[in-house]
Order: C-alpha cells, then sequence, then structure tokens
C-alpha cells in the first residue's frame, strides 16, 4: 500500500511541476536531493554499525543477559507471557537500550529479532500477541537518553549547539512512554 502511495506523491509532483512549467526543478531535486540522501545514509551507516556491533559484544558477553535479569521486574510487567529466560526477552532488552541511546537505525534490527522470537511464542499467527502489541508501542515511542540520530542530523545542518535538546527530548519521549504504555495496558485483550 505505501508504494502505492509514493507512487502517486510523485507522479502528483511531477505532473504539478509540468503543468506550472517547472520541469528543470524535477531535474534539480533529482540530481542534487538524492545526492544529499546518499551522503546522510551513508553518515547514519556509521552509527547502525558501532550499535549494530557493541550491542553483538554485549550479547555474547552476557551482558544483555546480566541487563536482562536487571530488568526483569520491568519486564516482567511489561510482559507477563514471555517466559523469563525466552530469548524474546534478550532481543527486547537489546533493542530498548539501542533505542534509549536515540540508534533507532540499528534497533530495527534488533526490533525485528524480538518480533520474531514472539512469534515463535504466539499460537494464532493471524492476531499479534498482547506482547508484541506492548513492545511495538514502546519501540515506537522508546524514551531517548541521548538522541544520536537526531544530535547527528543537527550536526550535519551547522547546529551551533547539537546537544540543546536532549532534555526536552527525554521528558517528550518518557511522556509518550508511559502514555502508550498505559494505553496498551488498559486495551490488552485476554490474550
Amino acid at each position: 500500500m505505501i508504494n502505492y502511495i509514493w507512487f502517486f506523491l510523485i507522479i502528483t509532483g511531477i505532473i504539478v511541476s509540468l503543468i506550472n512549467g517547472n520541469v528543470e526543478v524535477i531535474n534539480t531535486v533529482v540530481i542534487q536531493d538524492t545526492q544529499e540522501a546518499v551522503k546522510f545514509a551513508i553518515g547514519l551507516t556509521g552509527i547502525m554499525a558501532v550499535w549494530l556491533g557493541l550491542m553483538n559484544i554485549a550479547e555474547k558477553s552476557g551482558l544483555i543477559k546480566a541487563f536482562a535479569r536487571l530488568l526483569r521486574p520491568v519486564t516482567s510487567f511489561l510482559f507477563p507471557n514471555i517466559p523469563k529466560d525466552h530469548p524474546a526477552i534478550s532481543a527486547i532488552v537489546m533493542n530498548m537500550v539501542t533505542n534509549m541511546f536515540g540508534a533507532g537505525n540499528s534497533a530495527t534490527a534488533l526490533g525485528l529479532k524480538a518480533m520474531e522470537e514472539m512469534d515463535k511464542l504466539n499460537t494464532n499467527k493471524k492476531r499479534a500477541t498482547n506482547a508484541m502489541c506492548m513492545f511495538l508501542v514502546i519501540n515506537m515511542s522508546s524514551v531517548q537518553l541521548v538522541p544520536l540520530t537526531v544530535l547527528k542530523i543537527r550536526s550535519d545542518a551547522g547546529a551551533l549547539n547539537p546537544t540543546e535538546i536532549i532534555g526536552t527530548s527525554l521528558i517528550a519521549t518518557t511522556i509518550s512512554t508511559v502514555v502508550g504504555i498505559i494505553s496498551a495496558k488498559l486495551l490488552q485483550s485476554g490474550r
């Protein structure tokens, strides 16, 4: 569905530029902005590689399991239907830690792994479990201790003080996560 939406937006933009006689704008955008997009993606690759590498080291060293034990009261409350030593808990914790440090792109792979592990516990493959829904809410709202990706974007854009948003980001993401968790708990089904 999203492919159709993107196609519609692109075609509409091209038609409008043809009608208004701004065809040269299309060429400029295609040449310059796609080049900027590639530079931006390459810049984010460094952050992603570092975080995925750190999370891999943390998992292999046992740090993630130790952190999961430390967070057991929280994960037991949020995900009561997942056994305490199930691989899904480790994947969830890794995703949450990566998201907390603002490396959302790196957290995607870990989030997919967490969903994969939770799906193994799902008896009805046509419907998401409460744990899956809760994880999705937490993943999407995620408390940001240090929003690395946003800091990089601000730095690349020439912000004088790229770190000035840390406090407001922490407040906003904490509120969104708490509201999301409360909403998910209130709306959970008996599954």
